[in-house]
């Protein structure tokens, strides 16, 4: 059974950072590209960030581009995402998810992932 587990969330003041963390069992991690995405609320989920399977490739959502950075460990079978500088509006539930195939490069749609995480909480106040 493919897990995937979030983790770092909080509440920070605008202009502070966090770490959020995704570990993945069940599947094996180096194999996938991943990808982060967020919920807030009354809202669509949007795309955030994904990084190909051999972290080739990464690619960003516009809004957060330049402030937030997505990277792998695949020791520890653990998606990162460091959110720096960060902004009210960047206050959602945040998700990671795995792709459906494997060794693939990063993807935006969300219909290529076919496992995600529970979310967690980032709450960013001004």
């Amino acid at each position: 059974q493919v897990q995937l587990v979030e983790s770092g969330g909080g509440l920070v003041q605008a202009g502070g950072s966090l770490r959020l963390s995704c570990v993945v069992s069940g599947r094996t991690f180096s194999w996938y590209a991943m990808g982060w995405f967020r919920q807030a609320p009354g809202k669509e989920r949007e795309f955030v960030a994904s990084i190909a399977w051999n972290a080739g490739s990464l690619f960003y959502g516009n809004s957060v581009r330049g402030r937030f950075t997505i990277s792998r460990d695949n020791a520890k079978n653990t998606l990162y995402l460091q959110m720096n500088d960060l902004k009210p509006e960047d206050t959602a539930l945040y998700y990671c998810a795995i792709r459906r195939d494997i060794y693939t490069a990063w993807a935006i749609e969300q219909i290529l992932y076919d496992y995600w995480g529970q979310g967690t909480q980032v709450t960013v106040s001004s």
